[in-house]
């Protein structure tokens, strides 16, 4: 069982992640913002991070280039999940240190294959 960190801003969309990682036994916690989830990462240390893009505030790139930069949470995989699906935003996303890139609408399995992945 792992602990995963979901930062999204859809309730709707953070509902079926925790659906889809808890039939799974892992434990989630959320955070509904790119600033909450660097706070709850760093207090947390979670296993592996799911990150949307598209928030108010910090958006998801800037949260993942904090994140993968810092000496406390860069050990952490983060996985960009977003509805932005262009080649661009996926190599923007590898830039800023994410280690996997997921658009949505994300299906089970296909989130769980990223989420073993990234925890090997």
């Amino acid at each position: 069982m792992a602990r995963i960190l979901v930062v999204d801003d859809s309730p709707s969309e953070i509902h079926q992640f925790v659906n889809f990682l808890a039939k799974h036994g892992h434990q989630v916690l959320t955070a509904e913002s790119g600033a909450d989830g660097i706070d709850l990462a760093n207090e947390e240390q979670p296993d592996v991070i799911l990150m949307d893009v598209v928030m108010p505030g910090l958006n998801g790139f800037q949260a993942t280039r904090q994140l993968t930069r810092a000496s406390q949470t860069r050990h952490i995989p983060v996985i960009i999940v977003s509805s932005k699906n262009q080649d661009t935003d996926r190599v923007w996303g590898q830039r800023q240190g994410a280690c996997g890139y997921l658009t949505k609408p994300v299906d089970e399995r296909t989130l769980i294959s990223a989420v073993n992945g990234a925890l090997a």
